[in-house]
């Protein structure tokens, strides 16, 4: 091919077969790419056919071998690496019929670390950081010639990390490039990689008819483009080049909701991916909003958030339990007050994750470590049934009215489903205390709060057993619990609770039978996984999870946004990489926080500092808001998650800036009435955004490009057709008059807010000036 044309196509296409119903697909849902691996590569094929047996053949690209028996359950493929394409294709072969799923080459380097002592002996020396999940002895170095030598495999990216001497941990002498812990300290900082800029960048031009027209948006353009319609490749006469770029025609009698996805790639690598929603085989963008790409989640701590029926308020009688730690009367019956009295739609929520509702045991029990307070159950999380529900919380009627007034008001309902671990009262348990892992080690350690070495083991507290899904007959029995839930009630999905925690084999079967059971259904499971974006993605795919909540952008926008001046350059790479893991439309989770950690306003407001323990601090004092500069820093926060790809997640309170430590300080009762001025206009200009978003084509499924990410200043664009928004952040204490270098000349059409536009010139410049801690959303034509 002639690399010096404007732009190449090789259509990657075998034909088209018109998509029936779910029934009659061979892959349930779309399916979600294949990432290789350096070596062999694992693919279980119960992940997209819920049935093998009806697999004729697979075949893959010719760079790839693959070993695969007829009718198992798995493919292993060997690509060769010098060969194998940065995108490619495996087909699955049924009747006469086949279904693609795009195929990824492993975009791990192999980083040689070479850490010099300086003279100094050491016995033992490892490294940690993001990429083991900070484990302090998972990545030893071994002694060789003078130095410490180990050899690591990454994904390109920026990793901070520490050295680990003899027990001691410390920053990297050797290395210059250091990062913020978030802590008021520092790590090393490892880069590997070329610079995301460098590789192919492609947008939505314009659509006419039921004709996509794409065109390139630096300069590399791509030279090879992969088309789907849900599984199937489009043909290739679909896809043709012009002197701007190339065209896609969707020729299909497809009934029903179908997604175009786009993917291409040239010499350098795999560019972004584009989504189109195609509807009874016409180009639809207005129905994005009607599919699970317009999710705002809020997540509502049942006992914290409202209480509806003061009949069941039956805290525990026990004086070492503070109040803090004890029911305070939230209940179902709240829940669905709210959704009675129009808070949640007022606000632009479509789905409400609710805390675990099962019964929990009627006392306290005294946590494992130190200083070992005394908690009561209200939380949720120490089930000691798996289909009661606590009466605390209310009846198998009040939920059942809960899930309809909700449906009714176009909201859908995410129950939070605990499979890591039982209470010790559960039944399970006391049948079948062989259900459980060994709370005590061989070398006689306690296996409590053990997170990464025992990772699949570990429990919770002395009196939290942990599963054993090792067991067949453990998964069958929670698998049907969870499915028993959604059949019972009408719900929606699930967020998944301490999900790393608990085998892949349980998610796997738990995916498998809910795809069975509720063929027609489309059921949403977001996970909690806390971790390197490796580990996550692993829970992500069309065998286990839509999703998972996105901690590691939420901590690094968390320290941008929660104080003034930063770089921007570390959250726009942040960004950058859960692209490269979960794709440019994931549906990850875009948290202001969650109640396992302190409320992002307490540091924003400068009501504690980063480098305090937000679990003592929770305890010794109430944090409050000292610097009403927090409000304005948490909009920024509200305004990065909802104008960037996911789902957005409001943890209750932060739609006007409650404020709070640690648990349970992060946990307080919410508050309706008596907000003063500040957060009156916090939770009025929150309602404006998640409405924005709801209403517009870029920021639902929009392409994102980064402008400008600088000390202090922050921007990017979400394009979509013919709907283009600009973001832009100022997090200094002054006005700030920023330039924006845009890709192409536009034309202004509107600010939200009013900022004030100075310019915006045919080179394709736009300039504006922008409120101290403040951004704006610019709409261009």
């Amino acid at each position: 091919m002639n690399r010096k044309i404007f732009f190449g196509v090789v259509i990657c296409l075998v034909y088209v077969t018109t998509i029936k119903k779910s029934t009659a697909q061979i892959i349930r849902g779309i399916a979600s790419p294949i990432t290789l691996q350096m070596g062999a590569t694992e693919v279980l094929l119960k992940d997209y056919v819920t049935d093998v047996s009806i697999i004729d053949s697979i075949s893959i690209h010719p760079s790839m071998k693959k070993n695969y028996v007829a009718k198992s359950d798995k493919i292993v493929i060997l690509p060769n690496p010098t060969k194998v394409p940065a995108l490619s294709v495996l087909r699955i072969w049924s009747k006469g019929k086949s279904e693609a799923i795009l195929v990824q080459k492993s975009r791990k380097e192999i980083k040689i670390i070479a850490f010099d002592p300086t003279g100094k002996e050491y016995k033992k020396v490892f490294i940690a950081g993001d990429f083991n999940s900070w484990g302090a002895d998972k990545t030893p170095l071994n002694f060789n010639n003078g130095k410490w030598i180990g050899i690591l495999n990454l994904n390109p990216g920026s990793y901070a990390y520490q050295m680990v001497l003899d027990g001691k941990w410390s920053t990297d002498k050797n290395n210059k490039d250091s990062v913020s812990n978030g802590s008021g300290g520092f790590n090393s900082l490892l880069k590997i990689g070329k610079p995301f800029e460098i590789f192919p960048s492609i947008m939505t031009d314009k659509l006419v008819g039921n004709t996509v027209f794409i065109k390139p948006v630096n300069r590399m353009p791509s030279d090879t483009i992969i088309a789907f319609l849900n599984n199937q490749t489009l043909e290739s006469g679909a896809v043709k080049k012009d002197s701007s770029g190339f065209s896609i025609q969707v020729n299909s009698n497809a009934k029903g909701i179908n997604w175009l996805r786009i993917f291409s790639y040239n010499r350098i690598g795999a560019s972004n991916d584009l989504l189109i929603p195609v509807v009874d085989g016409k180009i639809d963008t207005g129905f994005v909003r009607k599919s699970k790409y317009n999710m705002a989640m809020y997540f509502a701590l049942v006992d914290r958030f409202n209480n509806g029926n003061k009949n069941n308020d039956k805290p525990v009688k026990d004086k070492d339990i503070d109040i803090r730690a004890n029911y305070q009367g939230g209940d179902l019956a709240g829940i669905t007050q709210k959704i009675k009295d129009g808070y949640f739609k007022d606000l632009g929520i479509n789905t409400i994750w609710i805390s675990p509702i099962v019964q929990n045991p009627e006392i306290g029990y005294v946590e494992y470590p130190e200083p070992k307070r005394k908690y009561s159950g209200y939380h949720g999380y120490w089930p000691i049934s798996s289909s009661k529900i606590d009466n605390r919380f209310g009846t198998d009627a009040e939920l059942k009215e809960l899930v309809a007034e909700a449906h009714k008001n176009g909201i859908k309902i995410l129950l939070d489903f605990v499979a890591n671990h039982v209470h010790e009262e559960h039944p399970l348990y006391k049948n079948h205390k062989n259900w459980t892992t060994p709370i005590d080690l061989p070398d006689g350690k306690k296996n409590i709060r053990i997170w990464e070495d025992q990772r699949l083991t570990t429990w919770f507290d002395t009196f939290l057993p942990d599963l054993d899904y090792s067991k067949p007959e453990v998964i069958n029995a929670m698998t049907d619990s969870a499915v028993w839930w959604i059949k019972n009630y009408q719900l929606d999905g699930f967020r998944h609770d301490a999900t790393k925690h608990v085998s892949e084999d349980f998610w796997r079967a738990l995916t498998l039978k809910l795809k069975i059971t509720f063929p027609d259904k489309e059921i949403f499971q977001i996970g909690e996984t806390f971790g390197s974006r490796e580990l996550i993605g692993t829970y992500v795919n069309s065998g286990e999870q839509d999703s998972q909540f996105d901690f590691n952008t939420y901590f690094d926008a968390r320290e941008i946004f929660a104080s003034s001046n930063n770089d921007f350059t570390k959250l726009k790479n942040s960004v950058y990489e859960t692209f490269s893991y979960y794709g440019c439309h994931h549906l990850m989770g875009n948290i202001t926080g969650n109640h396992d950690i302190a409320r992002f306003i307490s540091y924003a407001g400068e009501g504690m500092t980063f480098n305090e323990d937000d679990r003592k601090v929770a305890w010794s004092r109430e944090v409050q808001v000292k610097n009403p500069v927090g409000y304005k820093r948490l909009l920024q926060l509200q305004a990065f998650n909802l104008t960037i790809p996911g789902v957005p997640v409001i943890y209750y309170g932060d739609e006007f800036g409650m404020p709070g430590a640690g648990d349970p300080d992060n946990r307080r009762m919410m508050k309706f009435d008596g907000l003063n001025e500040n957060e009156k206009q916090t939770i009025e200009a929150t309602k404006k955004l998640v409405k924005l978003r709801e209403s517009s084509n870029a920021l639902l499924l929009g392409d994102t490009y980064f402008l400008k990410a600088a000390k202090g200043e922050f921007a990017y664009m979400r394009h979509y057709f013919g709907d283009t928004k600009v973001i832009v952040f100022n997090s200094t204490d002054n006005p700030k008059t920023i330039d924006i270098p845009l890709p192409f000349p536009f034309k202004f059409t509107k600010v939200v807010d009013g900022a004030k536009l100075k310019a915006i010139n045919q080179n394709g410049l736009l300039r504006i000036e922008i409120p101290a801690n403040g951004f704006e959303i610019i709409t261009l034509k």
